[in-house]
């Protein structure tokens, strides 16, 4: 199964970007992307942006995320 997690972009610098979930910040390639900037939001995948997202939308992915982690069993 693949996973795509929604990142908020950081800071830019082609053809890659610092994004951050949760406060946690990871390097992300832009390649597949285009017109990315700062304080977009977009969906990480291996280490690739591969979508920009609507931020309400990110923000309730990773609420639901959450949401999921804490009522799994430990």
């Amino acid at each position: 199964m693949c996973l795509a997690i929604p990142a908020k972009v950081i800071s830019v610098e082609w053809p890659g970007a610092v994004v951050a979930i949760e406060n946690v910040e990871y390097k992300a390639s832009l390649l597949l992307l285009e017109d990315v900037a700062v304080g977009d939001y977009v969906m990480l995948h291996a280490g690739f942006a591969i979508e920009k997202v609507d931020p309400e939308e990110a923000t309730e992915t990773l609420r639901l995320l959450n949401e999921i982690e804490q009522n799994s069993p430990k």
